[in-house]
């Protein structure tokens, strides 16, 4: 396995680095384990990621979660390589962030993926952001650090989603090869009918089988894509809210201006203005 990885910021308890891994399809998996408390972003690539929490395919926006002294695999059998930004915590930093979570007990995460879901999107783009800015000092990444763990936290808190039959090798190649597609044509308006016809299977199979690998339905994930570059563009460019609104898929400014509040809490040019999100 080919994997680079460059410490980026560090403090009591608490670390960030970039990893960049280019293994593909024909390289074996190796069991390693977690030193800490990892959450990983996934901001390039795809992979299966395997741990004590159950399996899942981690894809681009998605976070990848592992428990301090956990067992886990990367596998790269659909696709070559992947790039991540990785948050590690020392247990009594991740106990301090449970206790202030209402409601919840566990220390422990208890999936090993979170999906791209709306309640960290914010938090998100301002990672990645931080991370593509030379000058990214390190108060900055030890309170996103610190308001990553404890948002996972709070949204694992909330979910109680039912067991599910999990999905099939054939299933997860197809959405694979989908998320390659969205990934490579950022921007674009890609139909349902059009990702399941080239998946070769029914419109209802491929929404149902996509929500399943990755956790939101298509139309959430590619609208979450576009949020999430959206606001790496206002954060790290000066180009106008309209051009970035444009440049991102979207077709007009008050449908963006709508959809990005909605998904931050602050308009276009407050979350601008503020450059990290207060939330």
């Amino acid at each position: 396995m080919s994997l680079a990885a460059k410490l980026l910021a560090s403090g009591t308890g608490w670390s960030v680095s970039d990893f960049v891994c280019t293994s593909g399809p024909r390289d074996p998996c190796y069991v390693e384990q977690h030193g800490a408390y990892s959450i990983a972003l996934v901001t390039e690539g795809n992979f299966q990621y395997r741990t004590a929490q159950g399996s899942a395919l981690m894809t681009p926006g998605s976070l990848l979660l592992g428990n301090v002294g956990a067992c886990f695999e990367c596998g790269h059998q659909h696709s070559q390589g992947d790039r991540c930004l990785a948050f590690h915590y020392a247990p009594e930093v991740f106990e301090s962030v449970i206790s202030a979570v209402p409601g919840a007990r566990r220390l422990a995460l208890a999936a090993p993926r979170l999906p791209p879901v709306p309640s960290v999107l914010a938090l998100l783009a301002a990672m990645q952001a931080l991370r593509e800015e030379s000058g990214g000092g390190k108060e900055e990444f030890q309170e996103l650090a610190l308001r990553l763990a404890g948002a996972v936290c709070a949204t694992l808190n909330e979910q109680r989603s039912p067991s599910r039959r999990p999905p099939t090798p054939r299933d997860e190649r197809r959405i694979a090869a989908a998320l390659r597609r969205i990934e490579a044509q950022q921007g674009a308006r890609l139909s349902l009918e059009t990702l399941a016809a080239e998946a070769a299977v029914s419109s209802f199979h491929f929404l149902r089988i996509f929500e399943q690998v990755v956790g939101v339905t298509p139309g959430q994930y590619m609208l979450s894509m576009r949020l999430r570059h959206a606001a790496v563009r206002l954060r790290r460019s000066t180009d106008s809210i309209a051009t970035v609104a444009l440049d991102c898929g979207f077709d007009d400014l008050s449908t963006f201006n709508r959809q990005f509040r909605r998904a931050t809490g602050f308009p276009p040019g407050a979350y601008r203005a503020q450059r990290v999100p207060a939330r």
